[in-house]
This record gives C-alpha cells, sequence and structure tokens, in this order.
C-alpha cells in the first residue's frame, strides 16, 4: 500500500498568506491530506454525490451568488449541512465578507475558515501546485542530482564510482548542485520528477579523500538550487574493456534538443577529467594540455575513444 502523506494547515496559511477567521485547534495539529480542493458551489444546493469530506472547501463570488438565492434559514441550512461533512478548511476568496451564519457553524462543526485577498481561479492554481509538491508519492535514491544548463541531471551508479566527483567538476564550471549521496524524489504529476536534498545533508557532498564540503560556502548561492524537475538519467559505471560500448548515433537522436545533447557532451568531459589519473596532470605545476599517451589513459579502449570524440586536431592533446 502506498504511503500517505500530509500536509499541516499552518504551512498552507503561511505559504497562500491567508487571514485566519477560526480554526477549531492550533494550525499545525490540522492535517491536510488531498492535494485536491473543491468549489462548494454544488454541494451548497444540495448535491453530494461523490463529495470529498477531505478535500479543502473554497468559497468565492459563485457560491456566494448560490447562497444570496436563499432566504436566512435556508442559507444557514445549505452552510451546515457542508459543514457537517467537516472538511478541514473553508476558504473564502477575493476577501468576501464573512457570512453571519459561518462562525456559530465552523465552531459547532469544528472546521477551520480562512480568507485570501486573491481571486478564486488562481488562488486554487497556487493552493493545487503546493499541494501537489507537498504531497506527492516519494522515494529517496543513491545518486547526485544536478542542474546543467537548465537541465535536471540525475546521476546514478554504485557507492565509489565517482558520482560526486563528477559533480564537483560540473558546480567547478558554473553549474548548481541539488542533491548529493540521497535524492528525494517526488512525482509531483503523471509527467514530472522532482528531486530535492533531505534537509539534514543539503549543500553537502562528500569527496573521496577530502571528506565533506559545503558546496554553498565554497562557491556560493549561485552553485546550489533547492529542487529541480529531473530530465535526463545518467547511469556510472566502471569502464569495463571487454564490453561493447554503442557509440553510434541513436536513432531517436533527432528528438533529443540542442540543449540535452550539450548537457551529455559536458557530462561526459565532466567523467574524462574525474578519471583521467592524477598523472596526467602531474607534468607542469600549473593546469596545462592533458596528453592522452599510454602514460595517462592506460587503457586501449577508452584512450581510443579519447581520440576519437575529442582530438579533433589530431596532436594527442585532450
Amino acid at each position: 500500500m502506498a504511503q500517505e502523506f500530509s500536509v499541516p494547515l499552518s504551512e498552507i496559511i503561511n505559504e497562500c498568506e491567508l487571514e485566519v477567521l477560526y480554526v477549531p485547534d492550533e494550525p499545525g495539529r490540522i492535517a491536510i491530506s488531498s492535494s485536491d480542493v473543491n468549489r462548494a458551489g454544488l454541494q451548497l444546493t444540495g448535491f453530494y454525490e461523490y463529495f470529498d469530506s477531505s478535500r479543502i472547501q473554497i468559497a468565492g463570488k459563485a457560491e456566494y451568488a448560490v447562497l444570496e438565492q436563499f432566504n436566512d434559514e435556508e442559507r444557514a441550512k445549505a452552510i451546515e449541512q457542508l459543514f457537517s461533512k467537516c472538511p478541514p478548511a473553508f476558504i473564502i476568496t477575493r476577501e468576501l465578507e464573512e457570512l453571519p451564519e459561518i462562525p456559530e457553524l465552523a465552531a459547532k462543526y469544528k472546521v477551520a475558515v480562512l480568507r485570501t485577498k486573491e481571486s478564486t481561479s488562481s488562488f486554487m492554481a497556487r493552493l493545487i501546485a503546493f499541494l501537489n509538491i507537498k504531497l506527492a508519492p516519494r522515494i529517496t535514491r543513491h545518486g547526485v542530482l544536478i542542474e546543467v544548463y537548465g537541465e535536471g541531471v540525475l546521476i546514478l551508479g554504485d557507492s565509489g564510482v565517482g558520482k560526486s566527483e563528477t559533480a564537483i567538476e560540473l558546480v567547478k564550471r558554473g553549474h548548481r548542485l541539488v542533491a548529493d549521496d540521497a535524492v528525494e524524489i517526488r512525482r509531483t504529476s503523471n509527467v514530472t520528477l522532482v528531486g530535492s536534498s533531505p534537509d539534514n545533508i543539503r549543500h553537502f557532498m562528500e569527496l573521496r579523500g577530502i571528506g565533506i564540503i559545503n558546496a554553498r560556502q565554497l562557491f556560493g548561492m549561485g552553485a546550489v538550487e533547492i529542487s529541480e524537475k529531473i530530465d535526463m538519467v545518467v547511469e556510472m559505471e566502471p569502464w569495463n574493456p571487454e564490453k561493447i560500448y554503442h557509440r553510434k548515433e541513436h536513432p531517436m537522436k533527432q528528438r533529443f534538443s540542442k540543449r540535452t545533447r550539450l548537457v551529455s557532451a559536458l557530462l561526459t568531459l565532466a567523467m574524462v577529467f574525474t578519471f583521467l589519473p592524477f598523472s596526467a596532470f602531474a607534468a607542469t605545476d600549473s593546469y596545462g594540455p592533458v596528453y592522452i599517451t599510454d602514460a595517462n589513459v592506460p587503457d586501449k579502449t577508452f584512450r581510443e575513444y579519447l581520440l576519437k570524440q575529442f582530438d579533433k586536431d589530431g596532436n594527442g592533446v585532450l
């Protein structure tokens, strides 16, 4: 059975800047578990088929127009019937006046009553987007998530394969770290996955031989990001000379955007610099040309790959 998540009403109040008219308890103790919301106009007319009482109820001009057609007794009955279903909250939009029957009935059935200045449609869009993120199904995966030219790249692979080292090379080139070691992935829609880092390790990276570093302190706020949509998944593995790696153009390549192909090329370069032995940089005291030689790249297959893909001048220099 899939795990269900909830968000406290206090977070919704803070995020959407809602005015509190009545709450039956501390807002932090009132849990919202449905990412769907409901405009209560149909229910105020007495139709409750397929009604979901776990949804936040919203009332705007249309709902108030329905209630204005009733006399005082009918209006009180319609509101009481809605509140008797015990929805978690009733939100009034456009800063409309609170109807005189609402305070007493809200206290009777313990329904939180809130108000916003926004129009009904814009507020619903804002609230649903917030709830979709907070209540999205999620899993945690071992890997690194980094934003490269606006594309979210999730790097997977066994421990020690070089995921963090590849990520730090990309950060040094101006790209942004989202998560290292543990990536929390949320399905915010049927076609969208959003990755972020757990709070306790956010902005931290573990590099073998160095230890734990804070990417935000080392490279600045421009080098980190809180969350990012996942557009590409790269699985890293140690180079196996006995394995055949296909390097021909993929028949689906024409469907990839130029930016996606640029990200792929940049990731390849970052991985190349990550896995070159330190002797490749030991010739001089400062950074200089890297020669694709037997000493620097012992593996023949990988050496041939570097010469073919990156040595455009034919001089054996990377």
